[in-house]
């Protein structure tokens, strides 16, 4: 008996034989272009669904110049837990219906970060990159600047040439914790800052401090621990501050991974949250439901985030300017028991 044939990879051609449609109708049917018939256009994709149909991306690429790819540079180090699969979630949703999928490459904080993008620039892996964690002066928008390759940053810059972003208006959600801590009582805040390289940095301690003087609240920043030192750290320090004559009775965490640390920092001190001291918190999952007892939380979704990145990104790539390209997500300034 004769070895069973591999079966062939299905085509625009085999579509069009088993449809019945010429190649170029199916082509634009698979494409859900509003000229071609609703009718022809369903038949086609329950045909290329039948066939498992998939594009070849390289013949793409040689007939158009593109690659059909985002790249998404995703830093690994974050204060959210879920960060990684909320962003790319919303990312993945804004590509729906379009022929894009994306590539993901970590972004180390190494003397080698620019690799990555001088990799996919020169042998071109994508038609456009996605950034996270921004500097007030990247090198990495400098050099996609340099390259002209389209590209959208969550986060902003100080760069005076425009490009696209999205971010969450951190110094508001500062500010708004801030005045909810004085609201309730409390007479020395504290926060855990991000590393001061980042741009959220900036944003997040001049509403920390501007909100704290205008409540005449003593307030302090550590130096010795930031968001990206280990939890373990984070609450060793925290407990040492419980020991003093001094201690914070007001937290201020810019995620949940920092305001855990805190709440077993509180524990292992013997001492009561709500009580002893009171821990606000921003988050991007539901862990605060299962934590006890509940503390108040906003919310940055993360999700509707990464469909922002995505959508600009697919703007810029059709040809728009970047310039005005731009989405700053508020802050909700009612802080609430996460339930």
């Amino acid at each position: 008996m004769s070895p069973q044939r591999t079966r062939e990879r299905p085509t625009l051609r085999t579509i069009a034989e088993e449809t019945g449609f010429a190649v170029t109708t199916v082509s634009r049917a698979l494409k859900d272009d509003p000229r071609i018939a609703a009718k022809t256009r369903k038949a086609v994709a329950e045909a290329a669904e039948k066939l498992a149909y998939v594009p070849d991306r390289a013949a793409q690429r040689l007939r158009t110049g593109r690659t059909k790819v985002i790249s998404v540079l995703l830093n690994l180090e974050h204060e959210f837990i879920g960060f990684a699969d909320e962003l790319l979630g919303g990312i993945i949703e804004s590509l729906h219906g379009t022929d894009f999928a994306i590539s993901i490459n970590p972004d180390l904080n190494n003397p080698d970060r620019l690799d990555t993008i001088r990799n996919v620039h020169r042998n071109k892996l994508a038609d456009g990159v996605i950034l996270t964690r921004t500097e007030p002066f990247d090198d990495r928008v400098r050099l996609l600047h340099e390259a002209g390759l389209p590209f959208v940053t969550h986060g902003r810059t100080e760069f005076t040439t425009p490009h696209a972003w999205v971010d969450f208006d951190n110094e508001m959600f500062a500010r708004n914790a801030v005045q909810r801590l004085a609201e309730k009582g409390c007479k020395r805040v504290l926060m855990v800052m991000p590393d001061t390289r980042y741009t959220f940095a900036q944003h997040l301690r001049y509403g920390f401090q501007s909100a704290a003087r205008d409540a005449g609240l003593a307030f302090e920043i550590p130096e010795a621990v930031n968001l990206e030192s280990p939890s373990e750290q984070i609450a060793e320090f925290l407990k040492t501050r419980y020991s003093t004559d001094n201690p914070p009775d007001g937290h201020v965490c810019v995620g949940e991974v920092v305001a855990m640390a805190t709440l077993s920092a509180l524990y292992d001190s013997g001492l009561t949250p709500g009580l002893d001291a009171t821990v606000l918190a921003k988050q991007a999952s539901p862990t605060f439901k299962h934590v006890r007892p509940r503390i108040e939380t906003v919310s940055e979704d993360l999700r509707e985030t990464g469909r922002h990145l995505g959508a600009l990104l697919l703007r810029q790539i059709n040809g728009e300017s970047p310039e005005g390209l731009h989405a700053l997500m508020q802050p909700d300034p009612v802080f609430r028991i996460s339930g």
